[in-house]
């Protein structure tokens, strides 16, 4: 049983279970139960995108200056100097282990303004959800707080507003020593965090559990104008669905988030610094194929706003995308290593020199 979006994955099953129709609260349920000639056929957005192909872009972007690494010996590195091009969207591709990380995360070097964002943990407890990551809970609480005349902090669960029961976390944990503790809905706030009190106060018509419920989507819409209006949330939320989270609700804890819902909320985060350079490890990671060209419209709105881009990642529909190539390998670990092409994907697919060309080659259909 595997969980897949990718087609040459789906393409081999002998039976394919598609959920959907959307993400969030728009899922939750099977849209198509059968084969794969049946899901092409089946309409839903899972078999309308199952043949999509990225083409080659006609023109690619001149860059505005060079990050030079020279001698990069990391993990399996040999010796490595190249110059990664900057104000383009530049992407390190090879085989697995052959170096592609080693050489962004471990050579790049520091102080060159880059933003570095991976699929590690964030940072924050099970109380922590993407309105406090992202800074997204303070202009709502200063809303809230405005609206109704009194002070912010009774409109978070970690402070004065907190339900006194469970202290704002929901649930009542459980410590059942020989066994795994357990998580009951607490009784008195009935999973909402706040005290009661708290929740009588209103902002366009909802409290702030409500809120807190919300999709990232309906939030946007929300804050965007009415009487909750608040410029400073809605900038927030607008990155938030840029980065293909419109989905998430905003009080949802941050140890729920996969690896690749992680690295975007993060994404999300950064989109509001001054930072030159962005590195991103396997953006595509947990993308459906339908999210993954709103990905690259994304990462061609920060080339350009003026930011340099560089993306580790083995999508062939990234790797059609970009304005430069560097291709690692030939193999992994230590038949890894060396640097076997670097150029535009278009003399990439012409040259089918390497592995990966010879993929790519396949992929747009050369």
């Amino acid at each position: 049983l595997v969980v897949e979006h990718k087609p040459e994955v789906i393409a081999i099953a002998d039976h394919v279970v598609d959920l959907g129709p959307g993400a969030g609260t728009a899922g939750g349920s099977v849209c198509f139960e059968g084969t794969v000639e049946g899901l092409r056929a089946g309409g839903t957005i899972t078999g309308r995108h199952f043949d999509d192909r990225a083409a080659l872009k006609d023109t690619v972007r001149k860059p505005t200056g060079t990050l030079e690494i020279r001698g990069a010996s990391t993990h399996n590195l040999r010796g490595v100097d190249v110059d990664i091009p900057l104000g383009v969207l530049v992407v390190v591709t090879g085989v697995a282990g052959s170096g592609k990380s080693s050489l962004v995360h471990g050579s790049i070097p520091a102080g060159a303004g880059v933003v570095s964002i991976d699929q590690s943990a964030i940072r924050g407890s099970r109380r922590s959800n993407p309105a406090t990551y992202t800074g997204l809970l303070e202009p709502i609480r200063k809303a809230f707080a405005k609206a109704n005349g009194v002070k912010p902090a009774l409109f978070s669960a970690n402070s004065e507003g907190a339900c006194p029961t469970c202290n704002g976390a929901g649930v009542v944990y459980t410590d059942l020593a020989m066994m795994a503790g357990v998580a009951t809905t607490c009784e008195e706030c009935e999973g909402k965090r706040f005290q009661a009190s708290v929740l009588e106060y209103r902002l366009g018509g909802r409290d702030i559990s409500e809120v807190l419920a919300m999709p990232v989507a309906e939030a946007e819409e929300f804050f965007g104008s009415g009487e909750a209006r608040t410029p400073a949330a809605h900038a927030v939320l607008g990155r938030l669905a840029d980065v293909g989270l419109g989905y998430l609700t905003l009080g949802q804890p941050l140890t729920t988030l996969s690896g690749g819902e992680r690295q975007r909320l993060k994404l999300a985060t950064h989109m509001a610094e001054k930072g030159g350079v962005y590195v991103l490890d396997e953006p595509t990671a947990g993308l459906h194929l339908a999210d993954v060209e709103q990905l690259l419209g994304l990462l061609d709105r920060l080339v350009d706003s003026g930011k340099s881009v560089i993306v580790v990642e083995h999508h062939q529909a990234v790797m059609a995308h970009a304005d430069w190539i560097i291709d690692l390998g030939p193999g992994a670990g230590h038949d890894g290593g060396r640097i076997v092409f670097e150029g535009t994907p278009a003399d990439l697919v012409a040259a089918r020199s390497t592995l990966t060309g010879e993929h790519l080659a396949d992929y747009v259909g050369n």
